[in-house]
């Protein structure tokens, strides 16, 4: 049931002469008038409102009956009351506006999150995902609570999910690691800021690949660390550029099985030049693995973490890559050394990840459904890339250059012939609702590449691909 926010609207004022009854009312009229309230929603019981206010029964059931009168409420029977369905809807009035002038903040109602636009960066294949599947594994856990359900649970993460990842990393990954030192996380970010608030102190040097994931620096940055940017090339890193700009950093963030967003994988050099540094320099290493088990050209490439003989290396995973981002859930996994530490950062620092969500991933993986899951979007986005690939070479022709790496979520488009840099072509794309990104806004001043980024997995069928292309050679020229 819903009513007015209570801190939204002017209080109950029992000093004035307006009647209490006429105090409901323009609460809630001026609610539905402002958009805080729309068609359809269901208010409070006369009941349970006048007890909330402190005033009578009867005083809320005469605000009620002249709304209903006026045409702002409509009866539904046992179903209840609810803003008539048939007034038009209202958009929400913008915090400062006159009609709200005396409450700045009030009366700004959230937005609706839409679908991705065409081309998001980063965002599985939302039709694909087994809905239904889903859906049944959710409904069985809840039908299955119990009162221990609905206590906190342990901040380091579902046991049971925690002996899920772990096998998975094992077998898929190359990742060797106990139950015990895998931590669930609310996802990427919130592993990062964990990982900065139990190694790092203030203003201690972080290696970041230039150019990279603009999250990484800007966790790091609110943190107070100093981050030094250090190129990529096509074998990844340069562990040697880093090791001149800041040898004695304390920490490196990379993403060797796919590097974002150029989509090198990291070689066999690199990964054990970069564990030779931490080593020596006693510095830690975190494996950002956002898309590592897209490949499509071979076996997915073994993770940094397996190569790791001096437990340098703490590798973060996500499940917003593979199931879907509104999960909000991700895992990191620490040193053996660490997991003290870790715990008790993951006690002081957090209530933990809702259980029931992490039950139903648990499920899912222990079932079989997410290896599964992982074959058929290996290859449906192998399908996916090569139609938005035809797709823009027809369109295109040869003013245009796709990078295709062995793996990866998305794609680089070089338009080396264009006048314009890919910032301009990228917000020319935008404009006309293709959310494709500059390469050149990925880097610092001194990386010079072009191109823009295109996810591929929501690409849903070759007239699509066709349509989309369409789009964004008319955006462009």
């Amino acid at each position: 049931m819903i009513a007015p926010p209570s801190n939204a609207l002017p209080d109950i004022d029992r000093s004035t002469a307006t009647p209490l009854y006429r105090q409901v009312y323009e609460r809630f009229r001026t609610a539905i008038e402002q958009g805080v309230l729309r068609p359809g929603d269901r208010v409070a019981s006369a009941r349970s409102l006048a007890a909330e206010l402190g005033v009578a029964r009867g005083t809320v059931e005469a605000a009620y009956g002249q709304l209903a009168g006026e045409g702002y409420f409509s009866a539904q029977g046992q179903a209840g009351t609810v803003v008539s369905p048939s007034l038009p809807v209202q958009r929400p009035v913008r915090a400062g506006s006159r009609a709200i002038a005396d409450a700045p903040s009030r009366g700004a109602a959230l937005a609706t999150p839409a679908g991705p636009p065409p081309l998001q960066l980063g965002i599985p294949a939302l039709d694909a995902f087994p809905r239904k599947l889903w859906a049944r594994l959710v409904a069985r856990r809840a039908r299955a609570m119990g009162a221990a359900d609905l206590f906190y649970g342990d901040p380091a993460g579902h046991a049971p999910l925690r002996e899920a990842i772990a096998a998975y990393l094992l077998v898929s990954r190359g990742v060797a690691c106990q139950p015990a030192q895998v931590f669930v996380t609310g996802g990427y970010r919130t592993s990062l800021a964990l990982v900065a608030r139990t190694l790092l102190a203030k203003d201690e040097r972080v290696w970041i690949e230039d150019p990279g994931y603009a999250p990484t620096r800007d966790v790091l940055r609110n943190a107070g660390h100093r981050v030094v940017p250090v190129p990529v090339d096509d074998e990844g890193l340069v562990v040697a550029r880093g090791v001149r700009q800041s040898p004695k950093a304390r920490m490196a963030i990379v993403t060797p099985s796919h590097q974002a967003p150029l989509g090198v994988s990291m070689s066999l050099a690199r990964r054990l030049q970069l564990l030779a540094w931490a080593s020596r320099a006693k510095a830690w290493i975190v494996e950002d693995d956002y898309d590592g088990e897209y490949r499509y050209a071979g076996a997915p490439l073994p993770a940094l973490k397996s190569l790791d003989a001096h437990d340098r290396v703490l590798y973060a995973g996500s499940f917003s890559k593979v199931l879907y981002p509104g999960l909000a859930l991700g895992y990191l996994v620490v040193p053996e050394s660490l997991r003290e530490r870790f715990e008790e950062a993951a006690r002081i620092g957090s209530n933990g990840c809702p259980q029931i969500t992490q039950a139903t991933v648990a499920d899912f993986m222990r079932d079989g459904h997410f290896s599964r899951h992982l074959k058929k979007m290996r290859l449906l986005y192998a399908r996916r890339r090569a139609m938005l690939v035809e797709a823009l070479k027809k369109a295109f022709g040869d003013s245009v250059r796709i990078d295709l790496q062995a793996g990866g979520m998305h794609l680089i488009a070089r338009f080396e012939t264009h006048p314009d840099s890919d910032a301009v072509l990228a917000r020319r794309a935008q404009e006309a609702g293709l959310n494709c990104q500059p390469l050149s806004g990925r880097g610092t001043a001194s990386f010079g590449e072009q191109g823009l980024l295109m996810g591929f997995t929501n690409v849903a069928s070759p007239t699509q691909a066709r349509q989309l292309a369409t789009r964004l050679r008319a955006a462009l020229d």
